[in-house]
This record gives C-alpha cells, sequence and structure tokens, in this order.
C-alpha cells in the first residue's frame, strides 16, 4: 500500500523520503507552541487531504471577517477565548471546539493568552475578506 501523498511540492530521492518521514511522525503539541511567540499569526503543523493543521496563539481582539467558500474549526488546547458573531457570542473553552460555516462573519477574542489549533482547507486566508497589517499571505511552518 502506498503512502498518502502529504507533500504540496514533490522531491527527489532521499529529500522526498526525509521529508515522507517527517510528516508521519508525532507532533507534541506543547513543544510546537513554545516556539510561536507572535500573536494572530497562524503556523502549518500539518498537511492532509488539502486542508492545514495550525497552530496559532491569541491575546487581543482579532477582526470581524468571514470565508467566503472555507469552514474554519478552532479547537482551544490551552485556554479560552470568546467568537463573537453579530448577533451573540459564545465561549469556547479547553478541550471545546467550534465550527464556523462559511460566509459567516466572526470575530475570536481572547482576554488573555489562548492557544488554538485550527483545522481548515490550505486556502484560507487568516482575515478572510478582510486585507489587514494581520493578514499573513505565507504561512510559516511550525
Amino acid at each position: 500500500m502506498r503512502p498518502a501523498r502529504v507533500l504540496r511540492y514533490p522531491l527527489e530521492g532521499q529529500q522526498r523520503e526525509s521529508a515522507l518521514e517527517d510528516s508521519m511522525s508525532k507532533i507534541n503539541i506543547a513543544e510546537k507552541f513554545a516556539r510561536i511567540t507572535e500573536y494572530y499569526k497562524p503556523r502549518i503543523a500539518a498537511e492532509l487531504n488539502g486542508q492545514h493543521v495550525k497552530f496559532v496563539k491569541l491575546n487581543s481582539e482579532f477582526v470581524f471577517h468571514h470565508h467566503e467558500n472555507e469552514d474554519e474549526m478552532f479547537l482551544v488546547v490551552k485556554g479560552r477565548f470568546r467568537m463573537e458573531f453579530r448577533d451573540r457570542h459564545e465561549w469556547i473553552e479547553e478541550g471545546e471546539f467550534i465550527v464556523v460555516p462559511r460566509g459567516v462573519e466572526h470575530r475570536p477574542v481572547a482576554d488573555e493568552e489562548c492557544w488554538l489549533v485550527l483545522f481548515e482547507p490550505a486556502t484560507t486566508l487568516n482575515t478572510g475578506n478582510v486585507e489587514n497589517e494581520r493578514t499573513v499571505h505565507e504561512l510559516e511552518r511550525v
């Protein structure tokens, strides 16, 4: 049985084997978050089926935005945050998650540091339909 394709850019020979081995290695979430020092700058932790698993830290309010074509899942690893919608809000606690459907305007807000794992299509721009100083076009890996 062939391993699933996990690389966006095919590599030759030994480089490709090394990249495949890395993609099938376990990820220590706490170690990865310890390397993240900036807030609201998502990092790619893994890829699967055209989706990115992203790690991001929050510590304040973000911008109201929506995603035309992508749903987003926010899983709290540490802390808590408030997902604000135009007509209500929902507190998401450690160990909980929320899915925001495409087209729904939302804004994550954290009063204190919060660690999130995001599951979303690789095409998802962090600020959705809004372009501002927090927009990250090229994501780094963690």
